[in-house]
């Protein structure tokens, strides 16, 4: 048992690596050793690490879980388990996200062991993307990902970018002429914010990036440097689904996890972008462009990143004694 419960445990510490609004973080795990005799994972969402002004429906919140979860899974097959998912296994408990069983043990394939390597190499880079676009053929490559994660990937066109790029502005003009968001937004990403969380100046750049869809105004500069180039060769999409309720969030965080884990393999740069997300006005513009297919849930930058310099350090993360417990 104490093997079954270690890997579940370092399961859960490994998704500590997952990425989240503003590196909030906003997950618990709980290992314990059920009735029946299993070893259980359950995933729970945590309320104060929830950004009540910028997402108050927790609708980001559960898709940065659904990208821990996926992290989590990810681990286990490293460690050739089989595990069942039960994806919100309570509706008396919106809190609790999933419940990860092992069921058995599998064969350990070298592609599970290398994407956990790149797991903890994975990070959010807001530098412009300044190489080659990426081509058709690995665009397909992690759309497939999306897919198998339970979402799908729209790549909008170059007409389509540009009214991605008003919409943007729009939704950041609106955010910014709010006191509380604009005081929400300092708290992660300053002094205040708590320990092993948050945006520091080292990974926000340290003037506006040269870019057609504007990045995340962050209300100040910070000490990323970025090049004077312009990212004209960035591929911009549109994670969506059918649906626009928790088990959808949760399946879309699943599913950019295992995209981005994708991209990092292939050297292709991933900048989620949720402003439009987050303003139910540029949500509706979202939509449109998606011109019926589904719901919106991020919009998502790639590219190249700049082969010449290092990209930003990985931002902080909790210790796994703050988001795991044993019982």
């Amino acid at each position: 048992m104490e093997t079954m419960t270690g890997a579940l445990a370092n399961a859960a510490a490994l998704a500590g690596y997952a990425p989240s609004i503003h590196n909030s973080q906003p997950w618990r795990w709980r290992v314990r050793h059920n009735q029946t005799g299993g070893d259980v994972l359950d995933l729970y969402s945590v309320h104060r690490r929830q950004l009540a002004i910028t997402d108050p429906d927790g609708r980001l919140a559960t898709l940065s879980c659904g990208a821990a979860l996926h992290h989590a899974r990810t681990a286990l097959a490293a460690e050739g388990f089989q595990v069942t998912v039960e994806r919100l296994p309570d509706p008396a408990q919106p809190e609790w996200l999933a419940r990860l069983t092992l069921a058995g043990r599998v064969p350990v394939s070298p592609d599970a062991v290398r994407l956990v390597q790149t797991v903890r190499v994975r990070h959010t880079d807001r530098r412009p993307v300044t190489g080659p676009p990426v081509e058709a053929d690995q665009l397909a490559a992690i759309a497939s990902h999306v897919r198998d994660g339970g979402a799908w990937l729209h790549v909008l066109s170059r007409d389509q970018v540009i009214e991605l790029a008003a919409a943007v502005s729009y939704a950041q003009r609106t955010e910014a002429a709010e006191p509380a968001w604009q005081a929400e937004l300092a708290y992660w990403t300053g002094g205040t914010r708590p320990a092993g969380t948050g945006v520091p100046d080292s990974a926000i750049p340290d003037q506006p990036p040269q870019t057609t869809v504007p990045g995340r105004d962050f209300g100040h500069p910070g000490t990323l440097p970025v090049s004077a180039e312009h990212d004209v060769a960035a591929t911009f999409a549109i994670l969506y689904g059918d649906q626009d309720g928790p088990l959808d969030w949760l399946r879309a965080g699943e599913a950019l996890s295992a995209a981005w884990l994708a991209a990092t393999e292939r050297g292709i740069s991933v900048l989620p972008l949720s402003a439009t997300v987050e303003v139910t006005t540029t949500r509706l513009t979202l939509r449109r462009l998606l011109a019926g297919l589904g719901e919106p849930y991020l919009v998502l930058r790639l590219g190249r990143a700049d082969p010449d310099h290092a990209g930003p350090p990985h931002t902080p993360r909790l210790p796994a004694d703050q988001i795991i417990e044993h019982g």
